[in-house]
């Protein structure tokens, strides 16, 4: 299966004049931020090979994002750790979703919203598309996009709190970044909320900090 432009198509011909293609990416690490992006497609200038961002190797990743930026509208948003824990994971991601709808100019008339869950709060109508990075052109750009955005985050991070691994697990519960919990103890920007964080925590046998 490879994306297209059917779901963008049928909105288009209900009306629409300007879909958005909305993806998250980051609800299952144990450190870092949750990240979505909305991505605003010219649809005579897709750029070639748009896929879901999972099936793309990273170096192909990073190209094409930048292919996207130039050519599209674009919008990406960082929910970070306090309002996760805030919030819980789902709806932070959530709230990324609609904060990165809105940040897009000119405003979307109508999003495509990878999943199955419709985000309270949007400013236009929707449809939820599950897998629809792998459906819909406009939901492979933004996975891809924030994907790239969220990975370069994390090796920021990474350089920050070297030992976890973030620049190649992008704060995934890999069996090196939960040893390193286990070793160095647990950093601001690890979600304390989630069960191996938490369980380290709770044990007592590392301060966080």
């Amino acid at each position: 299966m490879k994306p297209d432009l059917s779901f963008e198509e049928a909105a288009w011909a209900r009306g629409a004049r300007i879909v958005a293609g909305i993806d998250e990416v980051g609800r299952g690490p144990l450190a870092g931020p949750v990240t979505a992006a909305a991505v605003v497609l010219d649809r005579n200038h897709i750029p070639e090979g748009l896929n879901d961002s999972k099936k793309l190797s990273p170096k192909r990743r990073a190209s094409l994002a930048e292919a996207i930026r130039e050519t599209a509208h674009v919008a990406v948003v960082h929910v970070g750790v306090e309002e996760i824990e805030r919030l819980n994971i789902l709806r932070a991601a959530q709230r990324a979703m609609v904060e990165a709808l809105l940040e897009i100019a000119p405003a979307p008339d109508f999003a495509l919203i990878d999943g199955n869950r419709m985000p309270p709060g949007l400013p236009c109508n929707a449809e939820t598309v599950v897998r629809g990075d792998a459906k819909s052109l406009s939901i492979a750009a933004a996975s891809i996009v924030a994907k790239v955005a969220r990975d370069g985050l994390m090796v920021d991070l990474a350089q920050q709190h070297p030992g976890y691994g973030w620049e190649h697990n992008a704060g995934y519960p890999t069996p090196e970044h939960k040893l390193a919990l286990r070793n160095l103890g647990v950093t601001p920007h690890h979600r304390r909320s989630f069960a191996p964080v938490r369980n380290i925590l709770y044990q007592g046998k590392l301060p966080s900090h």
